[in-house]
């Protein structure tokens, strides 16, 4: 089987997100939140716009905005709202009554509840790539494919299996936690009474992994979903066609899917409408669920700012953007040299280089083919020895 991955993590695409768009088509991420609203977990703070990445699970939710700073809004009895940084972040996630946060140089931040010292992250607090929350436990992916876990290990859920090595993406569950190998594998551990540790054969080709309350679910790279463990509400009863899904989150009882069309697909325990995602059911790009659900949706302005000059390379433009087949990419080089235009998803994985050879100094075109790529957000990075250039894109269909 072919490897999926690329040996570049999240730190490296997310980092991209904080790069200057200036001379591209603009695009502003919405979130929409719906079911339990006890705490107040469905009111997304004013004004709703410029999120990048979303978390919910228990009784909050988390958002984080272009300019890396993060939100958060609902439960904040244990002061997992109380976001100790202004911005530098990249990434989000939350446990049950804590919340992380992955900063730009590679560092964790955790604040609320502690009692079981799931915010006290391991030293060396350095070199993280990606970061996922249990119920009261938390993980932390290295740049090297190693995976740090701390706080309650009543279940092993913190005792990651031996080879350490290797890690693409984690999560955690309740009390269990999973790890999706760069082979395409899965590897879970940690409470295992309703097997939502066994995954299911055959155990490879997955390209995202999520951990519920008590059931587990498994992206595959042919867009299929695996869900095992606890399916007492149904949430792992995967809805009819299993096709053509890009992305998964579980939630406590039940699951959350965005399919190819960016609709949202929703199944499992119903009982506060966590399943019920709101009209107009389009455009979303991530998902994200606790005793609620939390979609972000990709919206463009259609504003395209006056052309950047200088001295350094340049990506002047990416259009359309959106685009839903193909778009162009222009190009400046202030000098003549060689040049790599990579395309990457949000795992991380290399999915194209248009460009990739030497070119004399000027404007310059190439062509980023997303036909038979998942409808998403990506991100370009133009590099000519130690510059480099960035822009995010979303496909949509």
């Amino acid at each position: 089987m072919r490897n999926p991955f690329r040996p570049v993590f999240l730190l490296f695409t997310m980092a991209l997100l904080a790069s200057s768009d200036e001379g591209l088509a603009q695009w502003n991420g919405e979130i929409e939140a719906w079911g339990n609203n006890e705490y107040g977990q469905c009111e997304v703070p004013s004004p709703n716009m410029g999120f990048l990445a979303i978390a919910g699970e228990g009784l909050h939710s988390l958002g984080l905005k272009e300019d890396g700073v993060i939100l958060a809004w609902g439960n904040n009895e244990n002061g997992q709202c109380d976001v100790p940084d202004t911005g530098a972040f990249v990434a989000v996630a939350v446990g049950y009554h804590h919340s992380l946060g992955l900063k730009a140089d590679g560092s964790i931040k955790a604040w609320g509840h502690n009692y079981y010292g799931q915010c006290a992250v391991p030293f060396p607090n350095n070199g993280f790539a990606a970061i996922a929350g249990g119920r009261w436990h938390s993980l932390g992916l290295k740049l090297d494919g190693s995976i740090v876990a701390w706080g309650r290990n009543n279940n092993g859920q913190c005792e990651v299996p031996s080879p350490n090595e290797g890690f693409a993406a984690v999560a955690g569950g309740c009390y269990h936690s999973l790890g999706l190998k760069t082979d395409g594998s899965i590897v879970a551990w940690g409470h295992n009474a309703h097997g939502q540790c066994d995954v299911p054969s055959p155990n490879e080709g997955f390209v995202a992994v999520s951990g519920g309350y008590f059931h587990s679910l498994g992206l595959r790279e042919d867009g299929s979903i695996s869900a095992w463990g606890l399916n007492d509400r149904g949430q792992c009863d995967v809805p009819s066609p299993n096709s053509g899904f890009v992305a998964v989150a579980a939630g406590w009882i039940h699951s959350l899917a965005v399919k190819e069309d960016g609709s949202i697909l929703a199944w499992g325990w119903n009982f506060y409408g966590q399943c019920n995602v709101p009209s107009p059911n389009n455009g979303f790009v991530a998902i994200s669920g606790g005793v609620h659900s939390l979609g972000l949706r990709a919206i463009s302005t259609g504003v395209e700012d006056e052309e950047p000059t200088g001295s350094f390379i340049l990506i002047q433009s990416v259009a359309p953007n959106p685009f839903a087949a193909s778009t162009a990419i222009s190009i400046f080089l202030p000098t003549p040299g060689p040049v790599c235009l990579d395309v990457f998803d949000l795992s991380g994985r290399l999915v194209d280089t248009p460009l990739n050879q030497r070119l004399p100094a000027g404007n310059h075109t190439a062509v980023f083919d997303g036909a038979n790529l998942h409808p998403g957000v990506y991100f370009i990075r133009l590099t000519r020895g130690s510059d480099y250039a960035t822009a995010k894109v979303v496909l949509v269909r």
